[in-house]
């Protein structure tokens, strides 16, 4: 069975973070193994506390993970300083990580910052230039290249700007009033390939970007090149958020075990 590692933050609702990701590469047929950021204490109305893992003991879970069941590939979310970030990086260049994606968590749907400056520096210093594809929404990647995106033209520009600074495949998510849910992906050669995607009417979106950016790396840890593990990636997602779940008071999580239908998934008969 080929294994995958999720480096994120955990979220106590289950909809996104580490919770998604685990679900999200069970359901995509790989064995899931995490490395928590942070905790966080939220539900599908927002996050009202943070407390972050200690630099060492994030070192130790990596330890622990790299040297024992060492993961067919990588996927990394919520980091928020630059402690851990540098920390993560080590260690992925220390065990020779391979299949890194990153989800270059930043901003959050209210618009507000996530990272303070040196944490945005760290990242794109030391992590994204060892993924192999990186996974920003619109105004991610507007902080990445540095100017506004308004057009799909605009997407391409601004994907291709962020592959050549960052040396790194670039899967620019759509959405943001900008297109339908059509993701572009650029690669490090300058080709570039529209995935168009069918906008599902669900406000239950809460967990899509760390859901994503699992799916592409359970299937880049199958072995399916970058092209067909994107394209399999959004068929996921898109049933996972037509199953229409509907939990909570806010924006709440997709049904990830939306196609798990077995004799132990069964309620009991009255």
């Amino acid at each position: 069975m080929k294994t995958a590692l999720t480096i994120a933050g955990s979220d106590s609702s289950g909809g996104a973070g580490i919770q998604a990701d685990i679900k999200t590469m069970t359901m995509n047929g790989v064995f899931a193994m995490s490395a928590i950021t942070a905790l966080t204490a939220q539900n599908t109305t927002g996050v009202t506390g943070i407390l972050n893992s200690t630099p060492e003991f994030l070192a130790q879970q990596l330890d622990a993970v790299f040297t024992d069941i060492y993961p067919d590939a990588v996927k990394i979310g919520m980091v928020s300083s630059h402690e851990l970030i540098r920390v993560i990086a080590q260690k992925l260049r220390q065990y020779g990580a391979k299949h890194i994606v990153v989800d270059p968590v930043m901003v959050a749907t209210s618009g507000a910052a996530l990272l303070e400056p040196d944490a945005v520096t760290a990242l794109e210093t030391e992590l994204l230039p060892l993924a192999e594809v990186i996974t920003p929404n619109i105004p991610e990647a507007e902080i990445l290249c540095g100017h506004s995106i308004k057009t799909a033209a605009d997407m391409e520009n601004a994907a291709k700007e962020i592959s050549q600074k960052f040396g790194c495949n670039v899967l620019c998510k759509g959405g943001h009033n900008l297109n339908d849910a059509n993701d572009l992906l650029v690669l490090t050669d300058g080709s570039a390939a529209w995935f168009n995607g069918q906008r599902i009417d669900n406000p239950n979106t809460h967990g899509t970007g760390c859901t994503l950016s699992s799916a592409i790396a359970s299937n880049l840890a199958k072995g399916y090149d970058l092209e067909t593990a994107v394209r399999r990636a959004k068929a996921y997602i898109s049933g996972a958020l037509a199953a229409m779940l509907d939990l909570g008071h806010g924006s709440g999580p997709m049904n990830h075990a939306f196609a798990l239908d077995n004799e132990w998934s069964k309620e009991a008969e009255a």
